[in-house]
């Protein structure tokens, strides 16, 4: 580390902590600093440098946010392990908390679902399954014999606004992600295919896109989603082949898209020959307006699951494909994976199909709704964006905090939430703020503390990274 530092800061126009950072980011680039290697104490480097302790701690503070230095309790700041394209995904920092009554720790990483009847009708199902035809255990999945479970799939998504809708028209696929992986195989074909996402987005599109050797370019947003002159833009410039959106619920920020907005997105598309890929996983209540698919049925696709409204456990999801192309789409999922397993697809068609699962749904939104005021009541007199029927808040910080040290703050105090960086992109831009997901496999009372506690962190922001 010595051999990178001058005795003093050369002179610059720029921060300081600028000069700082970029020194250190070079120094990781040209292996002069390896990984696993050791940085000064901040109050040591900027005696050595003659500037601020405060200076040094913002440089620090930025190269971890980046994710090129980490910050590990009581031992220091080191130079961070490369990430990969790939594999930089949420598997390796969700931890499974115990989020029993006796430990503290609560995971608010992703949303959890209260049980409220649903896993005993599973359980009943599961009996059924078990009890059913042998052959079912026995066989390759066939197209015919999924047909009463397409069936029940299209019964079960009726009162949603998606246009046209067969039992035909369905592709069961593995989850939300599962579909939107599919729906990437089935529409990408240049060799190097252009995916346009919002600028915070989920990262599952950005993974699946990966996953099809596609540059992902992110398009400016608004309060209502994209941007329609900022997408224009960007279409006359590339040749994007799709757009992945979430109108109804944005994540991470709760947003939603208006009608108005939805046609102007649209008009767009058409212009430029743009499939939009509708990702309607995190809706739990009705819909607010028509879905593209039901908009632009020559090229709006649609992707759904009972993550959010029944169980995630199961990793059942709903692909749809505009009429033209549903062929294209069935057919891939078949070359891809044959389909579900026969018993989980039979347990499909038995849950989806029982008289009590849409008031079971729609138990499991109102229950969620409480865990939502309680984090409104707690945080509220901060700048927060909610919603009743959103199984997560999004919070702005405070001056005083950033996203990524906010995270890590809270996770020490056995909080587990997900900073803005981890929705934005790679070379992107992300606001100060974090996405607070509903925890409904604790008490309500366990909740409200976890909030009051971070209320206690906002409140009091570390000296060391105030900005």
């Amino acid at each position: 580390m010595d051999t990178i530092w001058p005795e003093a800061l050369p002179k610059s126009k720029g921060p300081k902590y600028t000069l700082v950072a970029d020194t250190i980011r070079k120094a990781i680039e040209n292996k002069s600093l390896e990984v696993g290697k050791k940085l000064p104490p901040v109050r040591e480097l900027a005696y050595r440098l003659k500037i601020t302790p405060g200076t040094v701690a913002r440089a620090y503070t930025i190269l971890t946010d980046e994710g090129l230095l980490q910050a590990e309790v009581g031992r220091g700041t080191f130079v961070a392990p490369p990430r990969s394209p790939i594999l930089d995904d949420v598997w390796s920092r969700q931890l499974h908390l115990r989020d029993d009554k006796h430990d503290s720790n609560v995971s608010l990483f992703s949303p959890r679902l209260p049980d409220v009847g649903q896993v005993s009708l599973i359980r009943k199902c599961l009996e059924k399954v078990a009890k059913g035809d042998p052959r079912m255990f026995m066989n390759y999945p066939t197209r015919d014999a999924y047909q009463p479970v397409r069936q029940v799939v299209a019964d079960w998504l009726s009162e949603l606004p998606l246009g046209s809708l067969t039992a035909d028209d369905i592709v069961l696929t593995h989850g939300g992600q599962s579909g939107i992986c599919v729906v990437f195989q089935t529409l990408l074909r240049d060799p190097k295919p252009v995916v346009l996402v919002e600028d915070l987005s989920y990262a599952g599109f950005r993974r699946a896109g990966e996953l099809m050797r596609a540059e992902i370019v992110g398009v400016k947003m608004d309060k209502w989603g994209i941007s329609p002159e900022a997408l224009d833009h960007i279409l006359r410039q590339t040749k994007a082949q799709a757009i992945c959106v979430s109108p109804e619920v944005q994540n991470p920020t709760g947003g939603h898209s208006p009608l108005e907005r939805r046609k102007e997105v649209v008009e767009i598309a058409r212009k430029y020959g743009l499939q939009i890929v509708e990702d309607d996983c995190y809706r739990m209540g009705e819909a607010r307006a028509p879905s593209y698919r039901a908009l632009a049925p020559e090229r709006g696709w649609h992707v759904s699951s009972i993550s959010k409204t029944l169980t995630p456990a199961l990793r059942v999801g709903f692909a749809i494909a505009p009429k033209e192309r549903s062929v294209d789409l069935r057919r891939c999922a078949e070359y891809g994976y044959f389909g579900l397993a026969q018993p989980l697809a039979e347990l499909t068609r038995l849950l989806l199909g029982h008289p009590e699962a849409r008031q079971l749904a729609k138990d499991v939104r109102v229950k969620m709704g409480d865990y939502v005021r309680v984090a409104v009541n707690a945080l509220g007199g901060f700048d927060l964006n909610w919603d009743s029927e959103i199984p997560f808040v999004w919070l702005h910080l405070p001056s005083g905090w950033r996203s990524a040290a906010f995270s890590r703050a809270a996770e020490r105090e056995g909080i587990q939430l997900r900073s803005a960086d981890e929705f934005a992109l790679r070379d992107g831009r992300a606001p100060n703020a974090v996405r607070i997901a509903v925890n409904g496999h604790v008490s309500l009372e366990k909740f409200e503390d976890a909030m009051l506690r971070l209320r206690a962190l906002l409140d009091n922001p570390p000296e060391q990274i105030s900005v």
